[in-house]
């Protein structure tokens, strides 16, 4: 990892918006042709997966495990504009616990809105049943890289209610979303940081084109993964640092929990280039 991430760091605004908020922006955190080179590789997964699966080109769909399927998005794991940002928030214990992609086409013309709960949600499943306190712990986080235009309504943009990740209760909607709610615009290119206990949910795709985008979920390394992730075929090719992220624990088992220097090379670079203190917890 490149000395030049840490200009990248987490900053105190960001750092206070996402305790105060659960989510931030970063906005052109990957270039428009990095940009072109993940929507490239993402066609052909989409293609692969829709003809493999039977499913309709418009049909919205979600790819788990997609960071296994192309050396692009492999690029994005130790992103010098967004890592920096993560193991700010969760400290060097952690790795990529979880990828996902979903992709929204346009909604067929004359289709209806589906309403009810309007699917507000958080992420990680039984977590969210079994952890007994309010707040819950973090444990994780998602970075969303827009790979499409977000930047107006009507793009199945993403919805949050801020703040809501201090809380167990989902929110009440009666068919409409709860007061406080925010239409996150994000462009191509951007990046949006959100806690995964913050309440959120998607919405139609109303515009000409699709919407797609990948999700990179980082979590504390003794969390177990949310997905298959199928990433051995990269471990012979990638730095310690990014095969400690893809899960890699040189000591076995016990590595995750009580892990050695070799199992986090994270922690070693941090101490190297911001002293001890930066790695005391």
């Amino acid at each position: 990892m490149d000395i030049s991430s840490l200009q990248h760091s987490l900053t105190e605004a960001e750092r206070a918006a996402f305790d105060r908020d659960g989510y931030f922006v970063v906005r052109n955190a990957i270039s428009p042709e990095t940009v072109a080179r993940l929507n490239t590789a993402l066609d052909r997964v989409e293609t692969e997966y829709r003809a493999a699966n039977g499913v309709e080109p418009h049909t919205a769909i979600n790819i788990l495990d997609f960071i296994g399927k192309d050396d692009a998005f492999l690029e994005l794991l130790d992103c010098p504009t967004t890592l920096p940002k993560v193991w700010g928030i969760l400290g060097w214990n952690i790795q990529l616990y979880h990828s996902h992609t979903i992709i929204t086409p346009p909604r067929p013309e004359g289709a209806a809105t589906k309403m009810g709960t309007l699917n507000w949600h958080q992420d990680s499943g039984r977590l969210n049943r079994e952890l007994e306190t309010t707040p819950q712990p973090r444990i994780s986080l998602k970075v969303a890289f827009f790979l499409t235009d977000t930047t107006e309504p009507g793009r199945a943009n993403l919805y949050v209610l801020p703040g809501s990740h201090t809380t167990n209760t989902q929110p009440v909607t009666n068919g409409h979303d709860p007061e406080g709610t925010e239409i996150v615009r994000a462009g191509p290119g951007d990046a949006v940081f959100f806690d995964r206990r913050i309440w959120h949910r998607s919405s139609a795709n109303t515009w000409t084109g699709p919407r797609k985008v990948l999700f990179y979920g980082y979590s504390y390394r003794w969390l177990r993964p949310r997905d298959d992730m199928t990433v051995a075929h990269y471990f012979e090719r990638c730095d310690p640092i990014q095969r400690q992220l893809l899960g890699y624990s040189p000591s076995g088992g016990h590595g995750y929990s009580s892990p050695r220097d070799e199992d986090v090379p994270l922690r070693g670079w941090i101490r190297e280039h911001l002293g001890e203190e930066a790695v005391m917890a």
